[in-house]
């Protein structure tokens, strides 16, 4: 599911995927849009900022109603600039590598954790394609990973698959780490920013 690193949570996240929003393409709109943000610093050597998307407000209540809190609606908020399932199937990937949901679950930590798969083999993933349309399934498969593995291996799976699981401490995976961090704070520092329109960014490059 993940990146590079530059950061943005209008990117694509791969073993999860995102894109960065057309109104910064530039280094100059990148900046004014940091500066948005206020007092709130960008993390150590990252490019981070906020706007808005009609309705979006709508769309975190969903997801917070659906179960999520606000971690879940970072990690969301990063993968796609409405937390949605609008992007390629699979994300482009197959196998254990395809990812599901708002949230970019990879198939091969849905069928070892998420009680709704396991059991089931690699070439089953297309079964993941079921929390495209069930939020409430996707939000519960999220909690039950990150109740198995713990949140550490999570974060570490979640960015870069079984390689992740199996190598968890890279920088990589600690700067994405770093952004998701960064994007909560945000939403926490005020109690409207769970319910308006705006989204937080961190530029996070797919790998």
């Amino acid at each position: 599911m993940k990146r590079q690193l530059t950061l943005l949570a209008a990117i694509t996240v791969a073993a999860a995927g995102a894109v960065l929003p057309a109104g910064q393409a530039n280094g100059a709109e990148r900046q004014a849009a940091a500066e948005e943000v206020g007092a709130l610093a960008c993390p150590s050597g990252m490019e981070c900022g906020s706007y808005d998307i009609p309705g979006l407000g709508a769309r975190k209540q969903q997801v917070t109603g659906a179960g999520a809190d606000s971690q879940d609606l970072a990690v969301a908020m990063l993968e796609t600039d409405g937390m949605s399932t609008d992007y390629p199937y699979g994300d482009n990937k197959t196998g254990d590598a395809a990812n599901f949901g708002i949230f970019k679950q990879n198939w091969h930590m849905l069928r070892n954790a998420c009680g709704r798969f396991q059991g089931q083999g690699a070439d089953s993933w297309n079964n993941g394609a079921a929390l495209n349309s069930d939020l409430a399934a996707d939000v519960a498969c999220l909690n039950q990973s990150q109740a198995h593995y713990g949140i550490d291996r999570w974060f570490a799976g979640h960015r870069n698959g079984e390689s992740g699981l199996n190598n968890p401490n890279t920088p990589d995976i600690q700067a994405y780490r770093t952004a998701i961090n960064w994007i909560q704070e945000q939403l926490t520092s005020d109690p409207a920013n769970l319910s308006n329109d705006t989204r937080f960014w961190v530029s996070v490059p797919p790998i």
